[in-house]
Order: C-alpha cells, then sequence, then structure tokens
C-alpha cells in the first residue's frame, strides 16, 4: 500500500514538473532554435502591424520581432521609422507620402490619434508582391500585446517571445524620439504593466538604450543589432557595450562559423538578420546560429 502510495506521489510530482515546465518562457530552455517573424511577417502583411504578429503564429514563430517609436503624447507604438515612410504609407485623403518628404510626417510630434489616420496596410509594398493589403494602422504595443496574449490561450499555446527594438540613434534625440532613459521608462511602463519581463529581449543599434536598461532593469535581456558594414572585432563591439548581452544579431553576411563559436565562447545567442532565403537558412543553421531573423516565417521547416 505504502508502495502505491510512493507511485502515485512520484507520479504526481512528474505530472507537475511538466506542467510547470509548459509555463516556461520559450527561450527558457523548451526551444532548440529560435524562430523570429521580423516585423511580424513582413512580407506577407503589412509590417509591424497587429495583423503581421497574428499571422506569424500560424507559421510556429517562437518569437515575434518588432519596432517601437515614441508619440508625442509619450504613447509606444510599432513602426520601424519615427516617420511615415513612403514605402508603406497612405495619407488621410488617399495621396500616398513622398520620399522627399516622408520625414515631414514625424510620429513624434503627433499625438497617437493623429497616427491613426493614416493607413500603413494598403500601399502595395515595392519590395514584398506577397504581402497581403489590408487597412490597418501602427498600433499601441500594449494592444499588441493584449492581441498576442488572446489569440495563444485560444490557440492553447505556451507563450511567444518579443524581441523589440528601440528605434534611435544620438542625431534623433529629441527630435525623432525622447533620449535612451526616457525612451526605455517609457518602453518598460508597457511591458511591466502587461507583465511581459520574462518574455522580452530588448535589442538595438543604439546601445546606448541597451546600457540604460542593463543598469536600471539587469533582469531585462537584450540582444545586440550590428550593421553589414561594422568592421570591429566581437570584443571590440563587446568593449563599446560594456556588458555581454543575451543575444548578438548581425546582418546574415556576417556569419560565419568562426563567429558563432565566438559568441557561444561568451554565453551568446547568435541570431542574424534579415534572412529571406531557404538555402541560406539551411546554410546558416548548419552554422550552428540559435536562430533567424526573416521576413518570411512560412520558410521556416
Amino acid at each position: 500500500m505504502k508502495t502505491l502510495a510512493a507511485f502515485f506521489a512520484v507520479l504526481c510530482f512528474m505530472n507537475c514538473s511538466n506542467q510547470k515546465n509548459l509555463q516556461k518562457p520559450p527561450l527558457g530552455g523548451l526551444v532548440v532554435f529560435d524562430k523570429q517573424g521580423h516585423r511580424g511577417c513582413r512580407g506577407l502583411m503589412p509590417e509591424n502591424t497587429i495583423p503581421a504578429m497574428i499571422h506569424a503564429l500560424d507559421w510556429g514563430v517562437t518569437t515575434l520581432e518588432m519596432d517601437v517609436v515614441i508619440t508625442k503624447d509619450k504613447k509606444v507604438i510599432l513602426s520601424h521609422e519615427p516617420w511615415f515612410s513612403h514605402e508603406i504609407t497612405t495619407r488621410p485623403d488617399g495621396s500616398y507620402i513622398g520620399e522627399r518628404e516622408e520625414r515631414k510626417f514625424n510620429i513624434y510630434w503627433m499625438t497617437y490619434e493623429e497616427t491613426k489616420a493614416f493607413d500603413v496596410g494598403m500601399k502595395p509594398h515595392p519590395r514584398f508582391p506577397r504581402q497581403q493589403k489590408i487597412k490597418a494602422v501602427k498600433p499601441l504595443l500594449a494592444d499588441v500585446i493584449d492581441s498576442v496574449k488572446n489569440e495563444m490561450m485560444t490557440r492553447k499555446r505556451p507563450p511567444v517571445y518579443y524581441n523589440i527594438e528601440t528605434k534611435s540613434n544620438p542625431e534623433g534625440d529629441g527630435v525623432f524620439h525622447p533620449k535612451p532613459d526616457e525612451f526605455v521608462e517609457l518602453l518598460m511602463a508597457v511591458i511591466q504593466e502587461k507583465g511581459i519581463q520574462d518574455y522580452v529581449i530588448i535589442q538595438s543599434f543604439d546601445f546606448r538604450t541597451l546600457q540604460y536598461l542593463h543598469d536600471k532593469y539587469p533582469d531585462i535581456k537584450t540582444g545586440m543589432l550590428i550593421k553589414g558594414f561594422d568592421k570591429k572585432t566581437l570584443d571590440e563591439q563587446l568593449k563599446k557595450l560594456g556588458f555581454t548581452a543575451i543575444n548578438y544579431s548581425p546582418h546574415y553576411s556576417m556569419v560565419t562559423e568562426e563567429l558563432v563559436k565566438l559568441c557561444h565562447a561568451k554565453g551568446m545567442k547568435l541570431i542574424p538578420w534579415t534572412v529571406n532565403d531557404k538555402a541560406k537558412m539551411d546554410e546558416l543553421k548548419k552554422m550552428g546560429v540559435d536562430g533567424i531573423i526573416t521576413d518570411y516565417p512560412d520558410l521556416f521547416d
């Protein structure tokens, strides 16, 4: 009788442990390869929109990659540029924004309500012919998180990660965005309000935002974005950052087996951007990369 009771006790413990493991963040040891949907799934749906994030889930992404900017009334919204890009924007009167004038449509000078008058889903994209055209606006980060959470609950799937890029640079301070400390605080307020701290990676080319995060929010995971023309060594880049980030994300053309080994030796994951070719994906996997950021998550196996 005691033996039977002990058996059921062990079985219960194993089941409870398994349930706990299912609730862990997807990058907490359960995912071998990180499948990241760039701007949701830019190749298939309008970038950085709620439909793009939801559709990316159809292809089994483990991380939703997105960009954020700040409005005049201090709202955090999704956008790759801190202005309305000529490639994707239709004005309230139905006309398109020209390339030479796009920076005049500065989101940092607009309230969130004002940004909602611009459509970013109907204009045919010159570089992504497969992109479905739908009416869409630049959404609040908070609304994106709520939509994704509800979708994952409906699908009965574990939570996904959010790889959020801060769109800033020193020249844009006070012009296209707030300074790094205010930018990060506004972003963190949303992340904390929504309780997704364990499911977030903040990445940036602007190391100032990562440094502020590391000092003020050391538990938040960070990622180094590296431009394709950056000729510095990994050690030089890390010295500039001042600490070791969890992710190292260079342009895919920079990846070599040696770079993968160097990153792993320093305890970093190597996740290149933006890979839109299946053959290249397979090549990078063989090199040992830990994940891939792509506009086409339908290319993932």
